[in-house]
Parts: structure tokens; C-alpha cells; sequence
């Protein structure tokens, strides 16, 4: 652990639990759901968000920052060619120090049913799942994904799903499932009201515009969006994100 970091993390706050979240998104990659969600929840208890390990050439351990919204992000780095079972004992054997070190009662917060593989021993006072989207319709989702998500269905108190669709699979066989639709960040996005300059990168583009913020991968309909560029060359799509599993030089232009 990073002993300096550690001695300025605050102290639990009394009668709060920390909440432990395993997830397979980056805290810095895009902002959405889980930072907005665990941003709020800093606000009143010690929040961990435990990232996927990253390879590293020397031994494992972990890495904490603590982010200005009051989130603590633990970054583990393992040796580089683990196979998956090395993988998971070695993340068994990080998750069992840290806790032991820093964590007294706990709530665990999935969205990762893949951390199963190196948690399902903790014994949490309460286990969350929030289901923000089917992984397990993603490109290169894991072969045991959907056996994980089960057993994580199975385990979990409390069950929160991002859209209609999902909250109607998942309530099936569970009595504690409720429909927590994603919204946006009204303060931020109101911001835009307020007369400002175009961004250097936009300044050029010619009115009318059409905005996407987000991750930019396989779920998008590409086709559609050249047809539409096509039909309306009036319109000037602006599409801000990371482009991630797709060839951007096939996005269309």
C-alpha cells in the first residue's frame, strides 16, 4: 500500500459504513453513472472504488488517490502474464490486506460481476449490485460473465438496473430489485444557458449542430449515423468521447 497516502485518508465517520465498489470502468475514463453516484455518496461516508488491475513489472500491490469528490481510487498492479487464476488469487490476496488495513463494516457495491472471482469469501453487512447495462451483449464480454451475474443476483440485498429493459429481466427471481434510470447532471449541463465562446476545436464547425457526449464503441449505430449525414448535409454532427472496441477511421465524416 502506499503508507504515506494511507496516513491522510480520513477516518470513518461513526455509525457509517464504507462502501467498497468493484468496477470495471476507470474512475478518469468517462464520467457517468458510478462517479456520479459514489460522488454523492462520498459526501457522507468513505467511498473505495477498486479499478481492474493494471500489469506492472514489480510486485503486486495497490495504489490509492483520493479524488476531489471524496472518492478514494485504489489502482492494483499485478506482474505482467498472469493467467486468470494467478490473477484472481493475487486480487483475493490484495483485497483481503486492504480491507484488513483500512476497512472495518462495509458495504460492497458491484458493477463488475466479474470481482466475484476474487470476493465472494467477504462477508459485507450489505451487498449492491447496480446493473447499468448487459455486459454480457458487449464485444469481448467474458465467456463466464452471465454465470457470474447470476450468482451475484443471487447474493445481492439490493439490486439497482439503469433502464426499464434491464429492470424487467433482473426482477425475475428477486424480490429487491428497483428501476434507477441514468440522468444527467442538471448543474453542469446548465452551464450551456450561459452565452460563452465556441471551444477552439468547434469554433469552425457551422450551425446547426447536433451533440453526443459518451463512450464512442460496437453499440452505435454507425450506418444510421451516415445516412443521416448524408440525408441532412445542413446538420453538423459533434460527437465528444473515447472511441473504444470500433476502428475510428471508420467512423463516418
Amino acid at each position: 500500500m502506499n503508507k504515506d497516502l494511507n496516513n491522510n485518508l480520513q477516518d470513518p465517520k461513526p455509525g457509517t459504513l464504507d462502501l467498497i465498489c468493484f468496477s470495471h470502468l476507470r474512475w478518469d475514463f468517462v464520467y457517468q453513472r458510478p462517479q456520479h453516484l459514489l460522488s454523492r455518496s462520498a459526501r457522507e461516508r468513505r467511498v473505495f472504488f477498486i479499478e481492474e488491475p493494471v500489469g506492472s513489472d514489480s510486485q503486486p500491490h495497490m495504489e490509492m488517490e483520493k479524488h476531489p469528490s471524496g472518492v478514494i481510487v485504489v489502482k492494483p498492479f499485478l506482474p505482467f502474464g498472469l493467467n486468470e487464476e494467478e490473477t484472481n488469487t493475487a486480487m483475493q490476496k490484495l483485497v483481503d490486506q486492504f480491507l484488513a488495513e483500512e476497512v472495518d463494516k462495509y458495504i460492497l457495491w458491484y458493477y463488475n460481476p466479474m470481482a466475484l472471482n476474487f470476493s465472494r469469501h467477504l462477508k459485507p453487512a450489505l451487498t449492491v449490485y447496480d446493473c447499468m447495462d448487459e455486459l454480457s451483449l458487449f464485444k469481448g464480454a467474458p465467456a463466464r460473465l452471465q454465470e457470474l451475474e447470476q450468482e451475484l443476483l443471487d447474493r445481492a440485498d439490493l439490486i439497482f438496473t439503469g433502464g426499464q429493459t434491464l429492470y424487467e429481466a433482473k426482477r425475475k427471481g428477486h424480490d429487491n430489485v428497483y428501476l434507477f434510470p441514468s440522468s444527467i447532471d442538471a448543474a453542469h449541463f446548465e452551464q450551456a444557458r450561459k452565452k460563452q465562446d465556441d471551444p477552439a476545436d468547434q469554433a469552425s464547425i457551422p450551425h446547426p449542430r447536433l451533440g453526443f457526449f459518451g463512450v464512442i464503441d460496437e453499440r452505435m449505430d454507425l450506418e444510421l449515423l451516415g445516412e443521416l449525414a448524408q440525408a441532412r448535409p445542413d446538420w453538423h454532427l459533434a460527437m465528444l468521447g473515447p472511441v473504444v472496441k470500433i476502428d475510428a477511421e471508420k467512423l463516418p465524416t
